[in-house]
């Protein structure tokens, strides 16, 4: 079973995506917050696989309970993953949740089916988010230090790249071009298990949480420009 915890402000969405959920096999709501310090609360009681994340919420929003989940999930395998809910996907929050760790975004007009597709695609270990789109979001705001989405210190991604080889780089670069671990096995003549050791690695020694990660630690590194 994949257990989730449900997090939005609004009563009225927390019950239709808890009635979505509870219909679908193998999943199992085992808790709900209505703001982002209860959240951080009911993760550490539930310890659910997948935390369905609105990120606009008074007091502690969900950019501030992602990180302190993620946080307090260290000593945990796996982390929970957070799989954050917007209304908008060019919205400077969503940026902050990637940022700060998230698996990926829903857009909160999406279906039922949609839902669940997402949840069980996030539950099995994937990244939810069209490259595409992520690269758009993190382009739109990367460097922009009075960003409503910019961690405070000590919660920011590692970003001295000196650590990585010339090859993780390289990965770490492309990766942040919104390639996927095929397209860029191809362009470097290597394997998609290489390419995929090279971006653990990557991960590990920078202390990243997803690829969604990686990718704003590219820009915000220069690695990658907008529009490059």
């Amino acid at each position: 079973m994949t257990r989730v915890l449900i997090v939005d402000d609004q009563f009225l969405i927390r019950a239709g995506l808890r009635g979505v959920l509870d219909a679908a096999p193998g999943i199992e709501v085992v808790g709900k917050a209505s703001d982002g310090e209860e959240a951080v609360q009911v993760a550490a009681e539930t310890r659910p696989d997948i935390v369905l994340m609105d990120i606009r919420m008074p007091g502690t929003n969900g950019i501030q309970a992602t990180e302190r989940i993620l946080a307090e999930a260290d000593d945990r395998e796996p982390p929970p993953r957070v799989l954050v809910l917007t209304t908008f996907d060019l919205d400077e929050y969503v940026y902050g949740a990637l940022r700060a760790g998230a698996s990926g975004f829903l857009l909160k007009d999406s279906g039922p089916e949609r839902l669940l597709a997402a949840v069980t695609a996030v539950g099995g270990g994937d990244s939810l988010f069209a490259p595409s789109v992520t690269r758009r979001l993190v382009a739109a705001f990367a460097r922009q230090p009075e960003s409503a989405g910019t961690p405070p210190p000590g919660a920011q991604p590692a970003r001295d790249l000196e650590a990585l080889t010339s090859r993780e780089r390289e990965v770490l670069r492309l990766t942040g071009l919104g390639l996927s671990n095929a397209e860029i096995a191809d362009r470097l003549h290597i394997s998609t298990a290489t390419v995929k050791t090279h971006l653990n690695r990557t991960m590990s020694k920078l202390h990243l949480d997803s690829r969604a990660q990686a990718v704003v630690v590219a820009y915000e590194t220069g690695l990658v420009t907008p529009g490059g």
